[in-house]
């Protein structure tokens, strides 16, 4: 088993938190793993994306040519990376900011109003841990609590109340599916 995939969007919007979550999460449940993130010089603001490979055996390259995920934040970051995705691949919009449609007509899309349901919990920056939760559901191959866990060590000795948004998130997004 390999599965690659991409996350993009601006800086600022967690596209590198996501990939590293799914590889910090992906290695606690016994993968191989490598993460690459990208991102321009203005950081915030600036595009952001990153390549996270999961494999049960060790990984040769960390360059996802044709990633069967992409997960994007923004509409420019569809336009740049919607043609890499493989045939048969699925594409995760932040439907709360993206609103064209991707030109392919050879995946899977789903649509997450990732921005709305952060909103609704109060805290807006918890809409890339409402993505992670589609995605982990749709790749049905790290359990849910060692997503939430690895998001625990990622954030470290941070309140608690900020642990539980994340949690309540992720499951927005899982639920969502």
């Amino acid at each position: 088993m390999l599965v690659k995939t991409v996350f993009a969007g601006f800086g600022g919007q967690g596209v590198l938190m996501m990939g590293y979550s799914l590889a910090h999460s992906a290695m606690s449940a016994g993968y191989e793993v490598t993460y690459m993130p990208t991102y321009g010089a203005e950081v915030r603001g600036g595009t952001a994306h990153c390549t996270v490979a999961i494999g049960d055996e060790e990984i040769a390259s960390p360059i996802a040519s044709q990633p069967e995920y992409l997960v994007v934040m923004n509409g420019p970051s569809l336009a740049a990376f919607q043609s890499i995705v493989a045939p048969g691949g699925a594409i995760f919009l932040n439907s709360s900011i993206v609103n064209e449609a991707p030109r392919r007509n050879d995946v899977e899309v789903y649509k997450i109003p990732a921005v709305e349901f952060a909103d609704r919990l109060g805290n807006a920056k918890t809409a890339n841990i409402v993505m992670m939760g589609a995605l982990v559901k749709k790749l049905a191959i790290i359990p849910q609590e060692t997503f939430l866990q690895s998001i625990e060590a990622i954030l470290g000795g941070r309140k608690k109340s900020a642990l539980e948004i994340n949690r309540r998130a992720f499951g927005e997004g899982y639920n969502y599916l």
